[in-house]
């Protein structure tokens, strides 16, 4: 999924008369590394910032205090080794759990140890989560790609009435959950 998709899932609500702006938050629940769900957070909030030899340091974490876009590692072990800017950053060995939320409150994630660095995500992702989601490994292309197939079915595929008038457009939202901004 790229971000001209979402800039053009935005454009068509637009045209198809929405008063709101609509952001369709997918419901996420999938298996993945720890390593692609520790890339997914880098990609997410401090990519540009990131000390080289941590961003190489599969031990080091991310982690922001509570509140808005909070992200928290829940481990046996875990040392704080610095702070930059809003960050902190943590050496955390044996990891049972990591809560993320974005600043937006859009994108909300747990990802909860199942067997040794392999673990469940669950949550709702926002359309800019997805493609770092991708990007880091913890949905697949061809994930997405299902998903959009399956909310950009026709109408009478989904249930509908067969009636295309009013129908027409909203059918990419109705499939996952909405949030009016």
């Amino acid at each position: 999924m790229s971000k001209e998709f979402v800039h053009h899932l935005l454009h068509e609500s637009l045209i198809n008369g929405w008063v709101a702006l609509i952001i369709a938050l997918v419901q996420i629940e999938t298996t993945a590394s720890l390593e692609s769900f520790r890339k997914f957070i880098i990609v997410s909030t401090c990519r540009s910032f990131i000390p080289e030899s941590y961003l190489r340091d599969y031990e080091v974490f991310p982690e922001r205090e509570e509140g808005p876009g909070a992200i928290y590692i829940e481990a046996a072990d875990k040392v704080t080794l610095k702070k930059l800017r809003e960050m902190t950053f943590v050496n955390a060995k044996e990891i049972l759990g990591i809560i993320y939320s974005s600043k937006s409150g859009n994108t909300q994630l747990k990802w909860r140890q199942t067997r040794r660095r392999i673990g469940k995500v669950q949550g709702f992702a926002s359309p800019n989560a997805l493609v770092n989601l991708v990007e880091s490994g913890v949905l697949t292309q061809e994930w997405v790609d299902d998903y959009l197939k399956s909310v950009q079915a026709p109408p009478q595929q989904q249930g509908g009435n067969g009636n295309n008038q009013g129908d027409n457009g909203s059918s990419a939202v109705t499939a996952a959950s909405e949030k009016t901004a």
